[in-house]
């Protein structure tokens, strides 16, 4: 097991700066994925993909939040062609390199902890891999999520697992639950950076 990467200690540490936040991505666009994929060992694209992919039907309308450098919409063209995909993240620099996987329908400059600019009941499915983690995106930003997302749509996300209790995650979606706004499918615990030993939660859940 490898001692984590100081990017990712950069930017855990950023505190939910949203402008410092926006900085560290656009300098990291270039090599995000080698980093993630060869160094860092990270799979939540794939975990997230494979789970989503399985939930819906051809020519599905999906949603990635924080859809990064397209990491997801690879794996998820790669499980189904027809899906029609839109990608929004923080980062101008991201959104460059996802253009060039050419996956995506559309990709939108968004902010995950702000209102999303899509109306209610959009997406027939809805997936956010690496967003939910120490110093981004808190629980709050998954209420955008289910409002976007279709009755029944699934919605498949990962938290790491050192946000999961120490920010509120597990709460906030059994209360989501009990409000009856969401269903929980399953939650299992999953690998995340393979080369670190590090671990997150796998959400599956399914709007109301």
């Amino acid at each position: 097991m490898s001692p984590e990467n100081p990017l990712l200690l950069r930017a855990i540490s950023l505190g939910g700066n949203k402008n410092k936040i926006i900085e560290f991505y656009d300098d990291w666009a270039d090599t995000y994925d080698t980093d993630m994929i060869d160094t860092i060992g990270y799979v939540g694209h794939i975990i997230t993909a494979e789970a989503l992919a399985a939930l819906v039907s051809d020519g599905a309308e999906i949603l990635d939040a924080g859809c990064g450098t397209g990491l997801v919409a690879v794996e998820l063209k790669k499980r189904n062609v027809s899906l029609r995909i839109d990608g929004i993240d923080l980062t101008q620099g991201m959104l460059d390199e996802a253009a060039e996987t050419h996956a995506y329908r559309e990709l939108i400059v968004g902010d995950l902890m702000g209102k999303l600019d899509f109306s209610d009941n959009s997406y027939d499915g809805i997936v956010s891999a690496g967003v939910y983690t120490n110093g981004h995106v808190g629980p709050t930003g998954l209420d955008e999520l289910v409002r976007v997302a279709k009755p029944g749509a699934p919605i498949v996300l990962t938290v790491r697992d050192t946000a999961w209790e120490a920010d509120g995650f597990r709460t906030y979606i059994d209360d989501l639950a009990a409000k009856g706004l969401i269903r929980i499918r399953e939650i299992r615990h999953s690998p995340y950076h393979g080369n670190e030993g590090i671990f997150c939660q796998l959400c599956i859940l399914e709007a109301v």
